[in-house]
């Protein structure tokens, strides 16, 4: 059967955002958009340039200029695991509440040029990590090169033996892989015990590699892949068992970004619209019968969307609900500001509106 007209559901948790220098244009413009889409909860990425966070100093000073922007949300704050960083700050960042260290392979997307050429050396901070229950957030690829034969196709599959490897070396380290994209990558992470889980976006659910190129506001980091990986990702979307949950990698830029001379910027903005999103791309995959006509219930969209992710970051439940209701409303054209017009993903469709109950 196809989805109801609607549904009422916890608050959603989104699990991995970017909402860019705050202060600055675009976060002024994109984080007041994160209640619009029924989330109240939402994990920062620390990615930002000309500097990445990487001090829980710092990760408390960017919070305070979110909560200034809209106050009534939770954020989840993480530092950018990067050679700077000591096992003493991470026992700092644990005091002050920071969720998570962001791992970026070096080169492999948004601002990574700080990033991991090889774990071993930050073998004692993942270890004080284990430690003190701070998460590993692994963007979860290799570094596309052509000496290596790693493409964006296979970047993923590339980087699994890197995620074994440490889970082996640090079997309680609470672990995320983020964005995942592949079936591999869901097999992996279904292979290890409960303390390693993986992300979801919401335009993976819906995007084949063919759309991804075809449209400069559908190029992300991962890329989008294959029908086969596609349903592994909306049937882990409906089978989670706690192992995967939402996290949007909702990764807004200004037009000219991604319009305008150079390399087109990676990222796909979900941010208003991520639930309706996800209810879309499940609606269609029952209508390509990627999923079975049943797999969309109330239970798997509520741990998917806001109680999954809760429990691994230890947030309390939702204490409000949201509406969502059958093309309710139009996604904008773009989103505008001082200083900044963003695109979102599938602009101009319709898509399930939200109501706060």
């Amino acid at each position: 059967m196809p989805l109801k007209d609607s549904y009422l559901l916890p608050a959603a948790a989104d699990m991995h955002v970017h909402l860019r220098n705050a202060p600055g244009p675009i976060a002024q413009l994109v984080t007041p958009t994160i209640r619009q889409a029924g989330v109240d909860v939402v994990f920062v990425m620390p990615n930002l340039a000309p500097r990445p966070v990487v001090s829980v100093d710092e990760a408390l000073e960017y919070k305070r200029h979110l909560q200034a922007i809209d106050p009534e949300l939770t954020y989840l704050m993480s530092l950018y695991l990067h050679s700077s960083i000591t096992p003493e700050e991470i026992r700092k960042a644990k005091k002050a509440g920071i969720a998570g260290v962001k791992a970026y392979p070096k080169g492999a997307t948004t601002n990574s040029e700080w990033g991991v050429v090889s774990f071993e050396p930050f073998y004692e901070v993942l270890k004080t990590m284990e430690e003190e229950g701070i998460v590993l957030n692994l963007h979860g690829e290799a570094p596309c090169n052509a000496a290596t034969d790693v493409t964006v196709m296979n970047a993923e599959i590339k980087f699994l033996p890197t995620l074994t490897d440490l889970v082996q070396r640090f079997p309680k380290l609470k672990i995320v892989l983020e964005h995942c994209t592949t079936a591999d990558g869901v097999k992996t992470v279904r292979s290890f015990g409960e303390n390693v889980v993986g992300t979801i976006t919401a335009h993976h659910l819906s995007l084949l590699v063919d759309d991804w190129s075809a449209n400069v506001n559908n190029y992300c980091k991962p890329s989008a892949k294959t029908p086969q990986d596609r349903r592994a990702l909306l049937d882990a979307v409906v089978n989670s068992n706690g192992k995967f949950f939402l996290g949007t990698d909702s990764a807004p830029h200004d037009i000219t970004a991604k319009k305008g001379k150079g390399n087109t910027a990676a990222g796909v903005f979900t941010q208003p619209y991520a639930l309706g999103y996800v209810l879309t791309a499940l609606e269609e995959g029952i209508a390509r019968s990627d999923i079975g006509p049943n797999a969309v219930t109330d239970a798997a969209l509520r741990g998917f969307l806001s109680e999954h992710g809760r429990a691994f970051y230890g947030v309390a439940p939702a204490t409000r609900n949201v509406l969502l209701t059958r093309d309710g409303q139009t996604v904008a054209e773009s989103f505008q500001g001082e200083g900044a017009e963003v695109v979102p993903f599938r602009a101009g469709e319709r898509t399930w509106s939200v109501e706060w109950q």
